[in-house]
């Protein structure tokens, strides 16, 4: 998936977003174990964070239970930018935008920052294609995704 984000506010350079332009936030603790040799959290991290904050977004928005739905959405691309380090024992509020609806994909962005600071940290992507269960055929959005998901689109005014 090579779409373009279609909003201004998605195409602008990322360093500029702030805390207002999430409309979903949660705050997440950090843990020891998060940072690597150099003293700040790992790459790898940015992305569980990024998965563990939507997923419970969604199911908390649209009710659905993705280990037994018949659709599920995976990741076909992600990215990360990353703009200043975030370090344990450091709270983190992850946002979540919606930045493009498709009719069988959803592409997400996330800003990570740093407690009381409205400086963006960390910029993501992620493309989020829906698949049936059985054969992961992909499939249109499930009508409760799509429902949440335009009604938090960064496109509507």
């Amino acid at each position: 998936m090579t779409s373009e984000p279609q909003t201004r506010a998605a195409s602008a350079d990322p360093r500029t977003l702030r805390r207002s332009d999430f409309p979903e936030m949660q705050r997440v603790s950090t843990r020891w174990s998060d940072n690597d040799m150099y003293g700040h959290l790992n790459n790898a991290v940015y992305y569980e964070l990024f998965d563990s904050v939507l997923n419970a977004w969604l199911i908390r928005e649209t009710g659905i239970d993705e280990t037994v739905s018949e659709a599920m959405g995976v990741v076909a691309e992600s990215s990360c930018r990353f703009y200043s380090e975030l370090a344990y024992p450091q709270p983190i509020d992850v946002g979540v935008r919606v930045e493009r609806v498709g009719t069988k994909s959803v592409t997400f962005a996330f800003g990570l920052f740093a407690e009381g600071s409205d400086d963006i940290a960390a910029h993501g992507l992620w493309a989020q294609v829906y698949v049936d269960r059985t054969g992961r055929h992909t499939v249109a959005l499930p009508d409760v995704v799509r429902e949440v998901v335009e009604r938090n689109s960064a496109a509507q005014p």
